[in-house]
């Protein structure tokens, strides 16, 4: 995966401009960035603590969340935390005004997990929001510079399969996935569904956590067929899907659920009952955007939908007065938590709430 190092010169977007880019993302125009070269990444499995939702956050609202800094704190991310960027971050900002957050964009990198945990390494973040937990070479750099990164779950998301709306297939097995993504399978006919071609599509592989985690568990280590074509831009995805009968796209679920555009898929393991990534009845585009799909909460809580992964806060340990634990905290709240939902995706605290809707 090719990443330029040339420049180190970062933008830093103050409020303003974060809620900006998240009231882009809104209208369906974030972009992802370009082509980068494929390899097969470095394992994304999970290996952070268990859930924590067994304990009951201690604090309902920002307010009565502790130690909070006060002083102007940069971070950056993934974009799939874009929705939390637009909808939490500014309600942090408007109630704990002394807590200021600054977005940092790379000029000339992907805006992406590994590139803001590499700021994070070079102390120019105070915190950084991951799609992904950290990998074993993240963590020794850390320790080599004296210091333990801290990662700490806050939410759930997960992949979601596309296609077009009108075509009749419900679901999906993840064999039946990896074989049309491997090119051996390129005729909806062949999985019961009309006489119609398969055109698979994919954001670059810039985009990295979705783009990795499908890498990892969907083709496991198997190569793209040819027929493959990578998209520069969510938008530009979903506008493609809507436009192909024969399409099939992936990416994240809370930005994927509740488009009217295109239609998302159960999926099954391949012994396993079908688990659909949305709340069941399914809401027609025909019906959207006076009513939308949402996310299938109880079923990416709980695990049973095959792509789920979490999204964590991670800063460094042992700090005093610490940004990034005081961010965790804020996203852990009840509060915080609520609003997590609102944007999307899955609160980790949900069911120890008990309102799963």
């Amino acid at each position: 995966m090719n990443r330029s190092n040339k420049s180190k010169t970062y933008a830093n977007l103050a409020l303003p401009g974060m809620i900006a880019v998240g009231l882009i993302w809104s209208l369906g125009l974030l972009g992802f960035g370009l082509l980068r070269n494929l390899q097969q990444p470095e394992s994304l499995t999970d290996q952070s603590q268990p859930l924590p939702g067994q304990q009951l956050s201690k604090y309902s609202l920002f307010a009565q969340v502790p130690e909070v800094p006060l002083g102007r704190f940069k971070y950056s991310g993934s974009p799939d935390w874009s929705p939390i960027r637009l909808v939490v971050d500014s309600a942090i900002q408007a109630e704990r005004r002394e807590y200021q957050l600054s977005y940092v964009q790379p000029v000339d990198k992907a805006v992406n997990s590994t590139t803001a945990i590499e700021l994070l390494l070079q102390d120019k973040l105070s915190f950084v929001q991951s799609g992904r937990p950290l990998r074993p070479a993240e963590i020794q750099r850390a320790q080599e510079k004296g210091y333990n990164l801290q990662q700490t779950p806050v939410a759930m998301d997960g992949i979601a399969i596309a296609v077009h709306p009108s075509l009749p297939i419900k679901g999906l097995t993840l064999s039946d996935l990896a074989k049309i993504y491997q090119g051996q399978v390129t005729n909806w006919q062949q999985l019961g569904g009309p006489n119609l071609k398969i055109q698979p599509y994919s954001l670059s592989v810039q985009a990295e956590e979705t783009v990795d985690l499908f890498l990892e568990q969907v083709m496991k280590g198997k190569s793209y067929g040819r027929s493959l074509e990578f998209l520069p831009t969510m938008t530009e995805s979903l506008r493609q899907l809507a436009a192909s009968p024969g399409g099939i796209f992936f990416g994240s679920a809370a930005e994927i659920i509740p488009q009217c555009s295109i239609k998302p898929l159960a999926i099954a393991e391949d012994d396993q009952p079908w688990i659909s990534p949305y709340q069941a009845p399914y809401v027609s585009s025909t019906n959207c955007p006076n009513q939308r799909n949402r996310i299938n909460a109880q079923a990416f809580i709980t695990q049973q939908y095959p792509l789920t992964h979490q999204l964590y806060v991670i800063y460094k340990a042992g700090e005093t007065e610490n940004p990034g634990n005081a961010y965790a905290q804020l996203l852990l709240s009840h509060q915080g938590q609520e609003l997590l939902d609102k944007a999307g995706f899955v609160g980790i605290l949900k069911h120890s709430r008990g309102k799963l809707p």
